[in-house]
């Protein structure tokens, strides 16, 4: 009889964990692939670590990273295939990262859109974030104090003249291992109202959906709000912000926000057609150009950092701590399982003794735009 085919027993423990903590049933199906995408056979004699690979984005890097760091499954919270395969080859660099991990025994696993719409899972951490509250100066400082050193480093060296050598700008990315000091925020601090622009209707479910609204009790200055998601996002570099023309953000107040992780396009023309035409920010990762034009035409602000540095940071700060406590009762409880069920014999019994559990975060994922900064501008503003 051939020996039966299976995945490594600590990433299905992870698979089950991830399915407890983010249901696939809250996946929206009708454009997402969430689920298992790649289940790697599970070898032996040279089975990876108890460890597991956070990440936006599954890069040739991140591949990269994982094998070094000999995980047992990647969980990528964009789907590496979105679509159906015809042939799977080395020549695309995407199924080139599959192929490799795969040879090396490890899966990968997507959430996706069931992250975006739990309740308590993406959607709710921005909003936190949105309607915290600075804690004290002095942790403020101290947070922007440790995130910006080293940013401004490796300044345009100076020829004897004076007048600064190429490369005059220098390319700043979010940072991938956010610095947060967790007492920055106080995180949901200003008393709202808060609900899903979509409702994802799944039993048991009843606060699920897509993006969120957020009525806040007293109008809140723009200004506050866009410190706010600095600090909750790793104090970025730079981004940019849409405001009606003739104001100052100095002078904007901000009643209500509509925000979506990743690209929030579609899901504000949804809120628009639903009839709540009056909401002051529309805050996401990104918005095509004629959408952030109609938005401060109507008299609406927009805020946007990029698609993957309004996802990145809840790996960090809510999936990671989850899943290293979910995690541990899930290996715990199949460990029993199947060893009750004898299938537990030769040299896979070892991978049922270990007790070892690692969830790390991705050191090289990062979102593909970067910032361009003018180091001459820089100086100029240090002087």
């Amino acid at each position: 009889m051939a020996p039966q085919t299976t995945s490594a027993p600590f990433s299905r423990a992870i698979v089950n964990a991830m399915r407890r903590l983010y249901p696939e049933a809250l996946a929206d199906k009708s454009f997402d692939n969430t689920g298992l995408l790649l289940e790697a056979p599970f070898n032996a004699t040279r089975r990876q670590k108890n460890s597991v690979l956070l990440t936006v984005d599954l890069t040739k890097a991140v591949a990269n990273e994982a094998i070094e760091r000999k995980a047992s499954i990647v969980i990528s919270y964009h789907p590496i295939i979105f679509r159906g395969l015809k042939s799977l080859t080395l020549e695309d660099t995407q199924q080139q990262s599959l192929l490799r991990l795969a040879s090396e025994g490890i899966s990968v696993y997507s959430p996706h859109t069931a992250v975006d719409c739990a309740a308590g899972g993406l959607g709710d951490w921005l909003a936190d974030i949105v309607t915290g509250t600075p804690a004290t100066e002095q942790d403020i400082q101290a947070l922007l104090s440790s995130q910006q050193e080293g940013s401004t480093s490796g300044s345009a060296s100076e020829a004897e003249d004076g007048v600064p050598k190429r490369p005059t700008y220098m390319l700043q990315h979010h940072p991938s291992q956010l610095s947060i000091i967790g007492r920055a925020l106080n995180l949901g601090n200003n008393a709202h109202e808060r609900y899903p622009i979509t409702e994802t209707k799944v039993a048991g479910h009843p606060d699920a959906g897509m993006g969120r609204v957020i009525r806040f009790a007293e109008p809140i200055a723009l200004t506050s709000i866009i410190d706010r998601i600095g600090l909750g996002l790793g104090s970025p570099t730079a981004f940019p912000i849409a405001i009606p023309q003739g104001k100052q953000a100095s002078e904007i107040s901000i009643g209500s926000v509509a925000l979506c992780a990743g690209s929030g396009g579609s899901l504000f023309g949804e809120l628009e057609k639903n009839g709540e035409t009056d909401v002051d920010l529309y805050f996401t990762g990104e918005l095509s150009h004629h959408e952030a034009l109609a938005a401060i035409e109507k008299g609406k602000c927009v805020i946007c950092l990029f698609h993957s540095n309004t996802e990145r940071g809840f790996l960090h700060s809510v999936m990671k701590p989850q899943l290293e406590q979910a995690v541990v009762e899930e290996w715990n409880e199949l460990r029993r399982a199947e060893k009750a069920e004898g299938q537990v014999d030769g040299e896979a019994a070892k991978a049922y003794e270990d007790d070892f559990v690692e969830i790390l975060v991705s050191e090289v994922d990062r979102d593909p735009y970067g910032i361009m900064i003018s180091k001459l501008g820089l100086e100029q503003q240090q002087e």
